[in-house]
């Protein structure tokens, strides 16, 4: 679990991920519209979609384009639209493994340009199974932890069936199975607890220190380069940079 909070403390030093508002609402409005696709366009009646409606409106994102979304993904007036989810895997150097989340209308321009950005980032992508053994699929929580007791926090997560509670800076992150992260959310929220999202994550079973600097901008830079592609919703890495050594990288 220590891997998994190396990685977010990774890609928030390098704020890589969704660093432009623009990108935030695309990668947002792809996964608003898969949702509502696939268990319809009601909140109400839709984990997933009032998950993704959620984390779209933490980011201010305006009504009219969660509701354009939507409509995209349900089929209505001229907004119908239609991806596919899918994951990557591949290997960074230093044998880091990475994980790749896409949401694509056209599979084959996305396949081209994943394996385009790991060939020339010196790293390689693999087939289907090949790193993800590494990893466990999980739900995850946010609560920010100025808004309760620790003890509260647990108490609850706990008798809501969570796994696991850390604690990460300025939040408490809690684990759920992943076929358990929307009960236990729903829980937490009856309970009258403050979320900042909830999501589906990859968690490694065990990570691979980098200390090579060289090495480090490398798996850096492949990460930074998919998860600026435009069909790429999310990024997961087994990678431990050692904190002297993520501090001396630019961010």
């Amino acid at each position: 679990m220590s891997g998994h909070s190396k990685w977010s403390k990774v890609k928030r030093f390098k704020g890589a991920i969704d660093a432009k508002r623009g990108k935030v609402f695309s990668k947002l409005s792809k996964e608003i519209s898969i949702a509502a696709k696939t268990g319809g366009g009601d909140p109400n009646g839709n984990p997933r979609l009032r998950s993704a409606v959620q984390a779209a409106r933490a980011q201010s994102m305006p009504n009219d384009n969660i509701e354009r979304a939507i409509k995209r993904g349900t089929g209505e007036g001229n907004e119908a639209a239609h991806f596919d989810e899918i994951v990557y895997e591949g290997y960074a150097p230093g044998g880091v493994a990475v994980i790749v989340e896409a949401a694509t209308d056209n599979k084959n321009r996305t396949a081209a340009e994943i394996r385009s950005i790991f060939t020339r980032n010196n790293g390689n992508l693999g087939s289907s199974g090949s790193v993800s053994y590494m990893f466990h699929k999980k739900g995850q929580i946010i609560v920010p932890r100025d808004s309760i007791d620790e003890e509260r926090i647990f108490e609850l997560a706990l008798n809501a069936g969570a796994e696991e509670l850390t604690i990460e800076e300025d939040q408490y992150l809690i684990t759920t199975s992943h076929d358990q992260l929307y009960a236990v959310a729903e829980a937490l929220k009856q309970a009258g607890v403050t979320t900042d999202g909830q999501k589906f994550t990859f968690i490694p079973d065990t990570t691979v220190p980098v200390a090579d600097e060289t090495v480090a901008r490398q798996v850096l830079r492949l990460c930074d380069e998919l998860e600026d592609d435009d069909d790429v919703q999310n990024v997961y890495s087994n990678l431990d940079i050692p904190d002297e050594l993520l501090a001396r990288l630019p961010a």
